[in-house]
């Protein structure tokens, strides 16, 4: 009798986890919302160094009483199983600090074409406005078996070492069969969900995933700004920083990223 009944419970599991498997929506169209979190104290403490410590502790320490350790900024991925649009949501307030870090910034709008795997970004870079297009940024993804929940969507990890030298680890559900995510971070089976920047002390995860068909008005080609590429973006850059002395690295990878 016992085995009767656990045969029985076996076939109607079974039977439940087909029933629910075809019911599964897996959507191609939709907007996501991302959380971008900054450690401010981790990114300010990096600037303390020899020469500058006796002011920057005391501005730091400032720092401190007035503002959070953590930054928080919005922003909005639309997408369809052809392409993609990354906005920031403007910040209606400013934090008028001394420590006014690219890195804690958004500065991106980014246009993603999946069929010809190529971008259009543009870039806000203190008072000049850049539009980039160039191929999309190819990742080397290594996926692991690790695995969490991610805005109700189960996720799976991936790392990446990207820059020479800055080392991403990713969250993406295959739940949303395409392959894109937040800034310029893509390339994996499903979409990116979540992405941290441990050694830049930075996030992007998903608050919010709404399932429903995208307007073009909400994938449209930024047009603004001055037209380059990524070299020719890497080398104003580099021109525009070379007095800027070891802030310059930080601020070539925040404009870059």
């Amino acid at each position: 009798m016992k085995i009767k009944s656990l045969f029985l419970i076996t076939m109607l599991s079974g039977l439940l986890s087909s029933a629910y498997a075809q019911y599964v929506r897996f959507p191609f169209n939709g907007v996501i919302e991302y959380d971008k979190t900054t450690n401010m104290y981790a990114m300010v403490k990096k600037l303390i160094t020899g020469s500058n410590s006796s002011f920057y502790q005391q501005a730091f320490d400032s720092y401190k009483k007035n503002q959070p350790q953590f930054k928080v900024s919005k922003s909005t991925l639309s997408f369809n199983k052809d392409k993609s649009l990354f906005s920031p949501v403007e910040e209606t307030t400013t934090s008028g600090s001394f420590f006014d870090l690219a890195q804690a910034k958004q500065i991106n709008t980014i246009y993603t074409d999946f069929a010809t795997q190529t971008s259009t970004t543009q870039k806000n870079v203190y008072e000049e406005l850049f539009l980039v297009k160039d191929s999309v940024r190819k990742i080397n993804w290594k996926i692991t078996t690790e695995t969490r929940e991610i805005a109700g969507y189960q996720c799976r990890r991936a790392n990446a070492l990207i820059m020479d030298s800055i080392y991403v680890v990713a969250f993406y559900t295959d739940q949303i069969p395409v392959s894109g995510g937040p800034e310029s971070f893509g390339g994996l089976p499903g979409m990116i969900l979540g992405v941290a920047l441990p050694h830049e002390n930075v996030t992007w995860f998903a608050t919010k995933v709404t399932d429903r068909a995208v307007t073009p008005k909400e994938l449209y080609i930024p047009v603004k700004g001055k037209p380059t590429d990524n070299k020719g973006l890497m080398q104003s850059l580099n021109r525009a920083f070379k007095e800027w002395g070891s802030q310059a690295q930080s601020n070539l990878k925040a404009f870059t990223l």
